[in-house]
């Protein structure tokens, strides 16, 4: 389960310990996903340059104390999802140089009396907590100065002594899962000053009276705050936004699938005393059940003015209030993707005199479907500079459209647009019409640097005159066949061109320029699997520089001819050995056994017409029809014999004829001769009553030899009858006259 690297991959094998024979080579070793129950001494004794060491999800209830002792070198340890109950410093003891050490969905309820992790000066990240997970006792931290990353996942954590997590000085990111709004308050008092991105989840703040808790938290150091699967209320909305004004350095805040219950009307006014850090704000996926009845957001436009950074995404915005957006005066990125967007709100959001020093906008995935009036709506944004309207329904463009006057960068991807026209904007440096089912692409774009047109209809590349200053490219997945050395020469100032994924017909020729190429450009391919062109040397999205065909790569229609000639041939040879040996007559045969196995066996007595039923060949008919139909026929009693000549239905299959007349006969009278043997008719059609009356056991047949048959020559196909003839009493016609009687 090694690799080079000395990676060892044992996940998701049904273990049940851990392996033995594990040796000083290896330096990472995966055991996710198993049964083992328990880590003793000696299991990991061996491994000493061991650095990952990968546990999670398995049973594992009990660790020895010294199981982990030889692991000096460790970086990383992860024991999360399995049943530890408590957690003892000895584990840790030796872990001198651990980084990230995760512990969480266990089942233990504390850390134990003192700190489990007092030896881990280097340790960098600390995930811990479980549902079960109770109680934060002072001293559980003791020994850890400065983490990276700390996570509690604390939804049921009731009791936390002030001052247990005071010994921690620095912390980047504090995740915490909490509930209690009074470990909460205590937790963040502790943290004041040490963290610098503080992240809460699963909290819900509803009534006024709790946020006097929560005020603590303006006096926080940190620099970015988080709200995750967090629940708000009108009620609490103005003493919330009071406490974040209050923080001294917060830069960002962020809220991400939160709940608002309301709608916006507060029962007192924000207070303005807008902060003078707050720049970045994100909303992304904020649940507000009456969303429409936000019409007016005329409290918060007073907070706004210093915003430069804006996230509102999947939000159910449909309007953004002009005067709004004419407040929003720093405003320089807004992200209002995946919204309910309109052409008409749009242009009521996007007024004259706001966002007037916006230079970044994405409206992707909302609900534009007019062109030209999207760039009449942004015209006036005279600092625009990159504009993605991607994943809209524009289809069919105009020829003639106003756009910001600076932008440079335009993201039409996905919008059902069949054309392009000079709609699009001459000041583009870049531009991407990526999946539009388009089939040329022929604008004038002097300043285009670079130019995205994949999962489109090209069966070309662009003409390289329209868009002189083009550095990069993108065609994938198109349907190019190939390019010449002209065509691509013609781009002067071509760093990369990304062409994979297409129906490129592999060729010597071809794989020499694209590696003559590779000194100035990368130049990618990538054939694909599905395409003529695949080896093992020419995989997708690799750069081909290197690849090298063989002289059957080279010549691939030479390779396909002589696979067609040589099916050809092999059909060709499989007619004659079918035509050699009766194949048609045995699928025939078989057809018609089939067709008649499905019939009764045994006609009722009622549906009985004749006493025998006379199979013979034509060449014998003269002794057939004026011999032996005339002397049984005139006998007396006379019987009834049944001939195709004379009693077969016209216009019906002869096999049909067959067996109606057998099924109606109590005897089939054979009469064998040569000609018999021999015949076509007998030979496709007439044998069939050998089938039918062989298989069903019985003694309907009578076999009159009419003459000697040599055995060898009765075809093979005739093995029933040579069978019947060894094993069956039959009558022979005497040539002498005196014993015809008796044969009568």
């Amino acid at each position: 389960s090694c690799d080079d690297t000395q990676l060892c991959n044992c996940s998701s094998m049904g273990l049940d310990f851990i392996p033995p024979g594990l040796t000083g080579k290896i330096t990472t070793l995966n055991l996710a996903h198993n049964r083992i129950k328990y880590i003793r001494s000696q299991d990991l004794q061996q491994a000493v340059n061991l650095r990952v060491l990968l546990l999670q999800s398995n049973k594992i209830s009990s660790i020895d104390k010294d199981s982990f002792r030889s692991l000096e070198k460790l970086e990383l340890l992860d024991l999360s999802n399995n049943s530890l109950a408590h957690l003892s410093p000895a584990w840790f003891g030796h872990l001198f140089l651990l980084q990230h050490l995760h512990l969480q969905g266990n089942s233990y309820r504390d850390l134990g009396e003192s700190s489990p992790f007092s030896s881990l000066r280097n340790l960098s990240s600390l995930h811990l907590g479980n549902p079960w997970f109770s109680t934060i006792r002072q001293g559980n931290f003791e020994g850890v100065e400065l983490l990276d990353k700390l996570w509690i996942d604390g939804g049921n954590l009731s009791q936390y002594e002030p001052g247990s997590l005071k010994s921690i000085k620095k912390i980047n990111h504090m995740i915490i899962n909490i509930r209690s709004i009074n470990v909460f308050s205590a937790i963040v008092r502790d943290l004041l000053h040490s963290v610098t991105w503080l992240e809460v989840r699963n909290i819900a703040f509803s009534i006024p009276a709790e946020m006097q808790l929560v005020s603590v938290v303006s006096s926080s150091f940190a620099q970015k705050i988080s709200f995750k699967q967090t629940s708000l209320t009108d009620a609490i909305v103005p003493d919330l936004v009071s406490i974040l004004e209050d923080m001294p350095k917060l830069v960002e805040l962020e809220m991400i699938d939160c709940r608002l219950l309301g709608t916006g009307q507060w029962k007192r006014d924000l207070q303005a005393n807008q902060s003078q850090t707050l720049r970045v704000l994100t909303i992304e996926k904020l649940s507000i059940e009456q969303f429409y009845l936000f019409t007016d957001l005329q409290t918060v436009v007073g907070l706004l003015s210093l915003f430069t950074k804006v996230t509102v995404e999947n939000t159910k915005v449909f309007l953004v209030p002009c005067n709004l957006s004419r407040h929003l005066v720093s405003l320089e990125y807004l992200d209002l993707s995946a919204n309910l967007l309109g052409d008409q709100s749009l242009k009521h959001s996007a007024c004259p005199g706001g966002w007037p020093s916006l230079q970044t906008l994405n409206l992707s995935q909302n609900s534009l479907s007019d062109f030209k009036m999207t760039g009449k709506s942004l015209s006036h944004l005279r600092n625009l500079i990159l504009l993605d309207i991607s994943q809209n329904n524009f289809g069919e463009i105009p020829n003639e459209c106003e756009w910001p006057e600076n932008l440079k960068s335009l993201n039409l991807s996905s919008t059902q647009i069949p054309r392009l026209t000079t709609c699009i904007p001459p000041t583009l440096e870049v531009l991407d019409v990526s999946a539009n089912n388009l089939k040329e692409f022929g604008l004038q774009l002097p300043f285009l640097k670079e130019l995205y047109l994949a999962k489109n209809q090209l069966k070309t590349l662009p003409g390289a005159a329209p868009i002189p200053n083009l550095v990069a490219m993108s065609v994938r997945r198109n349907k190019l066949n190939s390019f010449s050395r002209e065509e691509f020469e013609s781009f002067k100032k071509m760093e990369l061109l990304d062409a994979s994924d297409n129906n490129f017909i592999c060729s010597c020729e071809f794989l020499s320029f694209i590696q003559h190429q590779a000194g100035i450009a990368q130049v990618l391919v990538g054939w694909p699997d599905k395409y003529i062109c695949d080896s093992p040397l020419a995989v997708r999205g690799a750069q081909v520089g290197a690849v090298h065909l063989s002289l059957m790569e080279c010549h691939r229609s030479l390779l396909v001819s002589l696979i067609c000639a040589l099916v050809f041939l092999v059909i060709l040879v499989l007619v004659a050995v079918g035509y050699k040996y009766h194949a048609v007559w045995y699928l025939r045969m078989t057809w018609a056994w089939l067709r008649a196995k499905r019939k009764p066996k045994r006609a009722p007595p009622k549906d009985i017409c004749y006493d025998a039923f006379v199979s013979y060949s034509e060449n014998d008919s003269d002794w057939v029809e004026n011999v032996m139909v005339r002397e049984l026929e005139q006998a007396c009693p006379p019987f009834r014999l049944c001939l195709h000549k004379r009693d077969f239905v016209p216009g019906k299959w002869i096999v049909d004829n067959i067996i109606d007349c057998i099924e109606k006969s109590h005897k089939t009278l054979f009469v064998l001769s040569e000609h018999f043997v021999q015949s076509e008719w007998c030979k496709y059609e007439l044998d069939f009553s050998h089938f039918r009356l062989f298989d069903e056991n019985n003694d309907a047949a009578i076999l009159v030899l009419l003459e000697p048959i040599q055995s060898k020559a009765i075809p093979k196909r005739f093995c029933r009858l040579r069978k019947i003839m060894n094993t069956k009493t039959y009558l022979e016609w005497p040539l002498e006259e005196e014993q015809q009687e008796m044969f009568w």
